[in-house]
Parts: C-alpha cells; structure tokens; sequence
C-alpha cells in the first residue's frame, strides 16, 4: 500500500526535512516518489486517510489533494526538456462580479471559493498567477475529473495514429470484458459522451454509491480487480439504449481509459508521456494515480502535476493539440467537437439549452435561467468555451476565441453544489477576467 509506503518514508527518511516554499531538488532517498526529478514541496508529514476522502475537512483536503501522489501507487510521467510559459503581468484589479446582490472581486473570489492556486493566461502568456494554502510551483496537485478530460484528449490522440480506429466503434472491439455486460454494445463515442444508458450512482454524499464504492476500492489492496468487478459486473443493468440519455458516470470513464489502453498496449501515463507531456515541453514529472503500476492507471481522475503544467495541458488544447514543431497529435477538429455539446436526454437543460456535456469536458457557461439574477453575460461563451471540472473545484478552462486558459485548484466545502453555487460563480469570475483581459 502506497499510504504504507508513505508513512514508513516519513518516519524512516523524511523526518525533520524541511522544504522551503518553492524548493526545486531534494534528494531521491528522502523524497516519497523517488522516480520523480524533483520532490515536489511542500512535504506534508502527516496525512489524512484516503478512505474517508469524500469526508475529509478543508485542511485535510489541502494535505490529502497535494498528497494525492504519494497516498496511492502511481505511475510517473516524464518531462522532457521543458520550457516555461513565458510571463506578462496584467492587472485583474478591476474584474469584477454580481451574485445573489453583492459585488466581488478576485480576491473575494479566492476567499469565497477556497482558491488554493490559480493561474491566467492570456494569448500564451502567464497573466496573473497564485499559490496558496502553501502550495508552490513544484507542487502536484490532484485533478479528480479534470482528469477525464486528460483522458478524452488520449483517445483523440489514438483516434489519429489508428489504435483506435472509429469513435463509433463497440468497445468490446478492444475490451473484450465487457462481452455479456450492459457495456457490451456502447461505441467509444458515448463513453466519451456519457450517454452509454448504462446504471451508475455518482452520488459523493451516499455511502452506497456506486462512486462511494470505488473509493473505497482504491483504498485496498486489488484495486484493479475490485472496480473491474465493480463496473463491469454482470448485474449491472441498462436504463436507457446507448445515445439516448444523458448521465454523468465515472465508472463509465474509468471503461474509457481501461479500453484505451488495452487499445493501445500503455498505460494512461505512457500514453501522455509520449503523446503530450515530452513533446509539448511540459515542466515538470506527473503522477497518474495507478491500479496496477505500469500497466492500468485510472481513467476517471487521478492525474497530478503543477499548476503551470496545468496550464500548458490548457495551451495544448488551445492550440488545437498541435506541437510545437507543428507536429499534429489531434485529428482535425477535435477540439471543437469535444466542445459540441450532445443533446441527449438530460444534457439540454433549461440552464444549458444547447447541451452541458461534450466529449468529457463540460459546457459551464452562465446559465440561461440565471441571467436575471445576474445580469446579461458575455466573454465566455458556451460555444468558444471548455470547462474540464472535477469535484470540489478543480479546472482547466479553455477558451481558443479569447486565446485564454484559466486552470484552478480549490478545496469547496462540498464535492458537486449545484450550479447556482460555486460553479456559477465560477463562471462569472472567468468572464469578468475574460472581459477585463480584453481591455
């Protein structure tokens, strides 16, 4: 066990190491992760226990999310030779909000929303930055869904080399598990669109859910066997025919990166390293949150970097997945069609008319039902704009029109609230910094 592990480390080797904030180098025997080329900072000593992650408190959120990578077995993705964002400063002094009657600016929003690192980029370059809660700039942080967008970008990249060889093809094509399943006859397409009509309780606040469950599995030994179980369980039933409803499932994505890597032969962490991460010239060693070391990492989150490798995976996006040599990783239009959001049942909402999902990123625009408590909103558009969001307020957002790129980490007191809250938010804030950048 990883935690194991970790503790043994700690007290063996680690004890009375002090880190100073932004530290580059600590020496392989004293960092947990020793494969990684620097120990990321800070180094927490005591950390809270991965089973009751969905009930920790915000402190032990702080510890446990940039902790993420040393708590688990994982899988390390390496940098090459990478080469920083460059830097132009911009004031954000005068973006500015209106929710629920009050009028809040950027540091409201980093109080209000506990904001613990974030960074602007505007037409390629570093806007505005910041670290807190005693994060650094070599500190790994946990994505949790944003994840699955990391993922869906993977698929497209083996979508143009060929492993994977139409997006409407059956999966079983390439997982052959899932004979005799209800995933038996859903396309690579609709795991991407979670529209695959197949039963998943996502519920963080139920104990039984489906998700609770595969939390729990992680934190045990035989992880990959017990979700495998899990997800691919023969009882498992179908509500709906495959592309017909919509309904947002991590055992479904965690189907995706099972099948694309037996697509592919590598594990999610190879497939970025070689595909992503090297090439584009990423800063910095990530770690994949792993069910079996070098062989299958999970596809429904689990990916840790920095936030400035946040922000070039959001560069890459932006670029429309094209290298800096030119070299193409994505096949033509890919970005827009993972922005096109699905209308299938339950994606078409009075608050997102044209759909909320695309392929694993989200549609997070203002919603059209909230324009009268907030007043009309432009700047990033739900057309223009991606979202990839995971639970208590980690982002990546893109948006190619604004050559803009805002990736957040944060600790919110609750893992999904509802969109009239932290996410709504959320969305006014980038706007205001969209329009403000625009200037």
């Amino acid at each position: 066990m990883r935690k194991l592990k970790t503790e043994m480390c700690l007290l063996a080797l680690c004890l009375g190491v002090t880190l100073q904030a932004g530290a580059a180098q600590t020496s392989a025997t004293e960092c947990p992760v020793p494969e990684l080329s620097t120990c990321p900072a800070p180094l927490d000593k005591q950390l809270p226990d991965v089973k009751d992650m969905l009930t920790w408190n915000q402190q032990q959120r702080v510890i446990g999310f940039r902790s993420d990578y040393r708590s688990y077995e994982g899988d390390v993705f390496k940098a090459g030779k990478g080469t920083p964002i460059p830097v132009q400063k911009r004031s954000l002094d005068s973006a500015t909000y209106n929710f629920h009657g009050h009028k809040y600016n950027l540091n409201d929003y980093i109080k209000r929303n506990s904001v613990t690192g974030m960074m602007v980029i505007k037409d390629g370059k570093v806007a505005w930055d910041y670290y807190g809660s005693g994060n650094t700039k070599t500190t790994l942080w946990t994505s949790r869904s944003v994840g699955k967008s990391v993922v869906s970008t993977l698929v497209g990249a083996a979508l143009k080399e060929g492993t994977i060889a139409s997006l409407d093809d059956e999966i079983v094509k390439y997982n052959p598990d899932v004979r005799g399943t209800a995933w038996e006859h859903v396309t690579v397409r609709q795991l991407l669109q979670h529209t695959s009509g197949v039963e998943w309780n996502e519920d963080y606040t139920n104990p039984k859910s489906d998700f609770a469950q595969l939390t729990q599995c992680e934190a045990n030994d035989d992880t990959y066997d017990c979700v495998n179980k899990l997800i691919k369980d023969p009882a498992r039933k179908a509500y709906a025919k495959p592309g017909e409803a919509w309904s947002y499932s991590s055992g479904g994505a965690w189907l995706l990166g099972d099948t694309l890597e037996k697509a592919t032969g590598k594990s999610l962490a190879q497939n970025l390293q070689e595909k992503i991460w090297q090439p584009y010239g990423m800063m910095h060693d990530g770690v994949w949150h792993s069910y079996e070391k070098g062989k299958h990492d999970v596809g429904a989150h689990g990916f840790n970097a920095t936030l400035e490798d946040w922000g070039k995976f959001g560069l890459f996006i932006m670029n429309n997945g094209v290298l800096p040599d030119g070299t193409q990783v994505l096949p033509d239009n890919w970005v827009q069609d993972a922005r096109t959001w699905n209308t299938a049942d339950k994606s078409v909402t009075a608050a997102h008319p044209d759909g909320s999902y695309g392929y694993e990123w989200w549609n997070n625009s203002v919603p059209a039902n909230a324009a009268k408590d907030v007043g009309p909103q432009h700047g990033m558009e739900s057309k223009d704009t991606m979202w990839a969001l995971g639970i208590y307020g980690q982002m990546i957002v893109v948006n190619p029109k604004e050559k803009l790129v805002i990736v957040q980490w944060s600790t919110w007191p609750k893992a999904e609230p509802s969109f009239s809250a932290q996410p709504l938010e959320s969305a006014l804030m980038f706007n205001a910094i969209a329009n403000t950048l625009k200037k």
